[in-house]
């Protein structure tokens, strides 16, 4: 790592929210480039980048790169634009196969139904113990299709606050409903 990337890392490891803006600003525009290259969305590019930012922040205090800091965002930005990929073409993979599968709703066994009431009942009484704000932000998100950016606008908040509670929402869902019913979430 050069001397000027190692002196902003041990910056931004000290919690110089200024060298953070300043590394933001240098290199935000072309990691949402690099981004799409991959995901070939503006918008989900931009989230990925600013995840990637959010995280460099947040785990500042644990921050040790052995390469420059330039090569350590571009490679975490590709890490997560592969895991996107990956995650969405299990999605699709779920959807054909549910497409496929031939079941309706009259097709459904007692059994299917009953986990499927246990499961909307376990989500709903999960939800319920968010905070109301969270809760509103998760629902847009989840259920709207809104976008980080689309909620911050419409409720007036940052991208950051949108992310934070989507996240606590996601924990909670997680720890709640995740182990019971074998959710992919």
């Amino acid at each position: 790592m050069n001397f000027i990337q190692k002196g902003i890392a041990n910056k931004i490891k000290e919690g110089n929210i200024k060298a953070f803006e300043q590394l933001f600003r240098d290199l935000y525009v072309p990691l949402c480039a690099y981004a799409n290259k991959f995901v070939d969305d503006k918008d989900k590019s931009e989230e990925l980048v600013q995840e990637t930012f959010y995280n460099l922040w947040k785990n500042r205090g644990n921050l040790n790169i052995r390469i420059s800091l330039k090569s350590y965002l571009y490679k975490s930005v590709q890490n997560s634009c592969l895991l996107t990929i990956q995650h969405e073409k299990v999605k699709e993979k779920y959807r054909l196969h549910i497409l496929n599968s031939g079941n309706t709703e009259g097709e459904k066994t007692p059994d299917k139904l009953l986990e499927e009431k246990e499961l909307n009942k376990s989500i709903q009484e999960t939800m319920d113990k968010l905070p109301e704000r969270c809760r509103e932000i998760f629902y847009l998100n989840r259920y709207e299709g809104l976008k980080y950016r689309e909620i911050a606008e419409k409720l007036s908040i940052s991208q950051k606050t949108v992310e934070a509670n989507i996240s606590k929402a996601l924990k909670l869902l997680r720890k709640n409903i995740g182990n019971k019913h074998r959710l992919i979430i």
